[in-house]
């Protein structure tokens, strides 16, 4: 008997111990994701050129990920995925402000050569690099214009030319933008024909686009296997579902269902993280 209780008791000072230490690192983890996330917002909603307050994003990312994980749980009854679900909604805005940023960079590339040609044709005609892009600026599609135009307000109050474009190739860091940088700040100090250094530049770019987007399409095929793979075991957990439910009871409600679910779930995060990897090449 005494035996037991000092088991017991063995038992539930560890117990107590897990949870005492699991709280702290789970505090501390909640601060250190909310600081990022606050430090992410802010620095990626400056570059989209909004001004919103990183709080309330937090506050609303909060909002939506408990009644994600809600709706989740009213509608499945599992703890375990409405659980998931709102992990997944917290995570959710850093996910798509990534791919935001990515395809802003990716049209700014796009629409570097028309701005490189024009720029061309007006130092062809005798005008100063700050002067043509004074002019072709304001008329270019965004977000180009918002970045050269950032670094021609920059200028006017007082920042350096060879400065202001080195903040905009921080801000667009990419193959195009620092030949145009180099070119730019060359020709600045030494002089020479930069109607041509910018046509060639345009050129390249849009030669490297083409191969970029002939890569592609030859390697979509790739890509769609990935998001197949990943989407077909949770429509097919769904069929079995409508088609089964009380053999899927045990798949739901069980222990050994849960395990399953989560080797699942990591099988198939490496193999899509490993078909991403081979079909990404860069150019």
């Amino acid at each position: 008997m005494l035996i037991a209780l000092v088991f017991i008791a063995s038992v539930l000072f560890c117990v107590s111990a897990l949870a005492w230490l699991a709280q702290g690192w789970l505090a501390q983890a909640w601060q250190r994701y909310r600081t990022a996330f606050t430090r992410e917002a802010q620095h990626s909603v400056g570059e989209f050129f909004l001004f919103i307050n990183p709080a309330h994003l937090w506050a609303i990312n909060l909002l939506v990920s408990a009644l994600v994980a809600f709706l989740a749980f009213v509608f499945t009854g599992a703890i375990w995925l409405a659980a998931g679900m709102g992990v997944g909604a917290l995570a959710a805005p850093q996910w798509c402000i990534r791919y935001l940023r990515l395809r802003r960079r990716a049209l700014f590339d796009e629409q570097l050569p028309d701005l490189l040609l024009a720029l061309a044709g007006t130092l062809r005609a005798g005008s100063g690099v700050q002067t043509a892009l004074k002019h072709i600026i304001p008329g270019s599609p965004i977000p180009l214009s918002q970045e050269f135009g950032l670094m021609l307000r920059e200028q006017r109050m007082g920042v350096d030319f060879e400065q202001a474009l080195v903040n905009l190739h921080a801000r667009m860091p990419s193959e195009g933008m620092a030949l145009i940088v180099s070119s730019l700040c060359i020709a600045a100090q030494t002089g020479g024909n930069l109607a041509e250094t910018l046509e060639g530049i345009a050129h390249t770019q849009r030669s490297r686009l083409h191969l970029l987007a002939r890569v592609r399409a030859l390697t979509s095929q790739g890509r769609m296997q990935a998001w197949v793979m990943a989407c077909l075991p949770l429509f097919l957990a769904l069929a079995l579902e409508w088609l089964d439910p009380v053999s899927m009871a045990l798949f739901w409600h069980t222990p050994v269902g849960w395990g399953v679910i989560a080797v699942i779930v990591l099988l198939e995060l490496a193999g899509v993280l490993f078909i991403r990897r081979i079909v990404s090449i860069d150019v």
